[in-house]
């Protein structure tokens, strides 16, 4: 039998999605940006002084700021939904119904199990029913649902309903290829592997829209 402590071990390393929704408390923006900072360059504080760092060195003085400011307005900032980008859409008057596709679209993000790094591409398409959505909105989204504590599973699912919702389509999807750095610096430090997930919607589920829109990305991925 495997205990609750062993198995949150098991999810963490494993990096084992639990959720296609981020888990957040009800109570997560009952507070300000700003008390956030504070609260979280005290915990940066005592976890630099825990470790026996000496923040009144120069080069350390400023870090559980940086590191606080960092979190909330930066790397975490996509956890707000204030922030969420605003998705105008036009009419396809020019008819266009073939595969659009947003190819190489860059992805940072942050492991939700170990709290380092994910770094790698996005690829994103629709065919359009009749409305079309900017290119830079496309980064946008994918960059809003990026910037939380992730599991990458998780980010392809975000980004496809996002963009399913706001072009009134099923026939999304999204492809992303990225390393982890849980992986490439730390347990098997494998600094060579990365990670592929997809999330395929309406059409994009069939073999022929598919394989269409993986040989534009030139990802030969089975899937």
């Amino acid at each position: 039998m495997i205990h609750n402590e062993e198995f949150q071990e098991e999810i963490g390393n494993n990096h084992i999605a639990t959720s296609a929704v981020t888990p957040l408390r009800k109570d997560a923006f009952d507070i300000s940006d700003d008390e956030k900072i504070e609260r979280i360059k005290k915990d940066v504080e005592s976890i630099l002084t825990t470790l026996g760092m000496d923040l009144t060195d120069d080069s350390l003085k400023g870090t559980p700021n940086r590191v606080a400011k960092m979190f909330v307005k930066e790397i975490f900032g996509g956890l707000h939904p204030n922030k969420k980008p605003s998705s105008s859409t036009f009419e396809n008057k020019y008819k266009y119904n073939e595969m659009l596709v947003e190819k190489n679209i860059v992805v940072y993000s942050t492991c939700e199990h170990h709290l380092l790094p994910i770094v790698g591409r996005a690829h994103v398409a629709y065919i359009s029913n009749g409305t079309v959505v900017g290119l830079s909105k496309m980064n946008r989204i994918v960059d809003y649902f990026a910037k939380r504590p992730q599991v990458q599973e998780r980010l392809n699912i975000q980004i496809v309903e996002e963009l399913q919702k706001v072009l009134g389509t099923e026939d999304v999807a999204c492809v992303i290829d990225a390393k982890h750095l849980c992986v490439n610096s730390r347990g098997i430090r494998d600094i060579e592997s990365s990670t592929v997930t997809a999330e395929f919607g309406g059409k994009f589920k069939e073999e022929k829209t598919r394989r269409e829109f993986l040989d534009y990305i030139k990802l030969d991925t089975q899937f």
